[in-house]
């Protein structure tokens, strides 16, 4: 799943966009959750394991000034453990990124579930070809009737502007 979560990111990131941080909303089918992105998106979806059971991952990502930006969102089968779903996307992103120290905080957004692992996390790593990277990124999780839905979003430059990882995150609204 670590493989495939980087993989996916990377193609979806690969384009191009411009003008640089021209904010726009995206929607995801099947979800009223929305977020806003500084490009114009490249948007895939995959069945991956998440929580040790298959689900539609969808992605919407771009690269703009340098850094990459994406989304990621799934819906959990009824009666999955969120919480241990949550942390376990978290664990497999930093190992990953061969991440060091990561700091963390709460991260919650208006109608998002009080999970404790819904944080924002700064480290940095290595990107898949050695070089050095910073990485910014949320977790968080909304109930949707009988199931939840995960949202995991994330930016990745040598250098973040702070108001790119801001407007990501503060862009995610359920």
């Amino acid at each position: 799943m670590r493989h495939f979560i980087f993989v996916a990111c990377s193609a979806v990131l690969l384009g191009a966009c411009s003008p640089e941080l021209n904010w726009r909303d995206v929607g995801f089918d099947g979800t009223r959750l929305k977020a806003q992105l500084p490009c114009k998106p490249d948007r895939a979806t995959r069945t991956v394991p998440l929580g040790g059971v298959p689900v539609d991952m969808q992605v919407a990502g771009c690269e703009s000034g340098g850094a990459m930006v994406a989304v990621m969102t799934a819906a959990l089968p009824a009666g999955t453990d969120a919480l241990a779903v949550m942390q376990g996307w978290q664990q497999a992103t930093l190992a990953n990124l061969q991440a060091g120290d990561a700091q963390r905080q709460a991260w919650l957004r208006p109608g998002m579930l009080p999970l404790p692992a819904a944080q924002r996390v700064a480290t940095q790593g290595l990107r898949a070809d050695g070089q050095a990277v910073s990485a910014q990124a949320v977790w968080g999780a909304l109930s949707e009737g009988d199931h939840v839905r995960l949202v995991h979003a994330a930016v990745y430059a040598r250098q973040i502007a702070p108001e790119l990882a801001e407007g990501l995150f503060d862009g995610i609204k359920p």
